[in-house]
C-alpha cells in the first residue's frame, strides 16, 4: 500500500500501534529461542579460532620436519666427505696433508654432531607441538558436537514459528507502508532504544504501560482525542488511550491468526 499523508492523525496513531502488536509478536517468537542464536555464534567463532591455531601448529610441525629432513641431508653429505677425506689419508705423501684432511674429517664429524642436537631438538618440539595439537583437536571436536546439537536445537525451534514468523514480517512490512517515512523512523528508533521492543503503548491506571509516571488528566484528554502525536515525556514511548488499544487488539486477532 503507498504511503500517504492524507491519512488522520488517529489513523496513524492506529496503523503505528497495530504495526507495535505484529512486531511485539515477533519478538515474543525470537525470544523464544533466547541465547541459543548468541550460544551457536559464539561457539562458532571459539571453533574457527581453534581451527586457525591448529593450523599453525601444522604449519610449524611441517616447517620443523623440513628441518630436520635438510639436517640428515647435511648428515648424509658430512658421512660422505669424511669417507672421502679418509681415503684421500690413504695415499697422502706427508703428514701436513695428514694432518689437513683430519681437520677436515674433524669438522664433518662435528658438523654430524651438531646436526644430530638439533634433529633432536626438532623432534622434542614436534613430539610437544603434537601433544597440544591432539588436545586441541579433541577440544575442536568436542566443541563441533555440541554446536551441531545446538544448531539442531536451534533450528528446531525455528521450523515450529517459521511459517508464523515469515507471514508477521510481511505483515509487519505492510503495515509499515501505511505509515510516512518520517514517523516510521520515528518507531523504529524508540523500539530500539526500548529494553521490551515497545514503541507505542496504551495507559494503565493513568501511566504508560511499564511505567511509574502518572499522566495528567489534562494530557490524557489529549491522547484520547487523538488529535496529535503524543511522547511521555520519561519513557520516550508514543502513547494512546485505552479504547484504541481495546479496538487494535480485538481487530488485529485476525491478522495474527497463528
Amino acid at each position: 500500500m503507498a504511503k500517504t499523508n492524507d491519512i488522520s492523525v488517529e489513523e496513524k496513531l492506529r496503523a503505528l500501534y497495530d504495526l507495535q502488536i505484529i512486531d511485539s509478536r515477533l519478538d515474543e517468537i525470537r525470544n523464544t529461542r533466547g541465547e541459543l542464536p548468541i550460544e551457536v555464534e559464539d561457539l562458532e567463532i571459539e571453533i574457527e579460532g581453534l581451527e586457525k591455531r591448529a593450523e599453525k601448529f601444522h604449519a610449524d610441525i611441517k616447517d620443523q620436519e623440513d628441518q630436520i629432513k635438510t639436517k640428515h641431508e647435511v648428515i648424509n653429505h658430512a658421512k660422505t666427505l669424511i669417507d672421502k677425506y679418509k681415503s684421500q689419508q690413504d695415499n697422502v705423501r706427508n703428514n701436513k696433508e695428514f694432518e689437513a684432511l683430519s681437520k677436515e674429517v674433524e669438522y664433518q664429524e662435528l658438523e654430524i654432531q651438531l646436526a644430530e642436537k638439533r634433529i633432536k631438538e626438532f623432534g622434542a618440539k614436534i613430539s610437544h607441538k603434537n601433544e597440544t595439537l591432539n588436545d586441541l583437536d579433541s577440544k575442536i571436536n568436542e566443541l563441533k558436537n555440541h554446536l551441531k546439537f545446538k544448531k539442531d536445537e536451534l533450528e528446531g525451534l525455528i521450523s515450529e514459528t517459521q511459517k508464523e514468523e515469515e507471514y508477521l514480517l510481511e505483515q509487519s512490512k505492510e503495515f509499515g507502508s501505511k505509515i510516512d517515512d518520517r514517523l516510521l523512523a520515528s518507531y523504529n528508533r524508540i523500539r530500539t532504544n526500548s529494553v521490551n521492543g515497545l514503541a507505542v503503548v496504551g495507559l494503565e491506571r493513568g501511566a504508560p504501560k511499564g511505567s511509574f509516571f502518572t499522566i495528567p488528566p489534562q494530557k490524557q484528554m489529549e491522547i484520547a482525542q487523538r488529535k496529535k502525536i503524543i511522547i511521555d515525556e520519561h519513557s520516550g514511548k508514543i502513547l494512546v488511550d485505552d479504547e484504541l488499544v481495546m479496538e487494535e487488539n480485538e481487530r488485529m486477532k485476525s491478522v495474527i491468526k497463528f
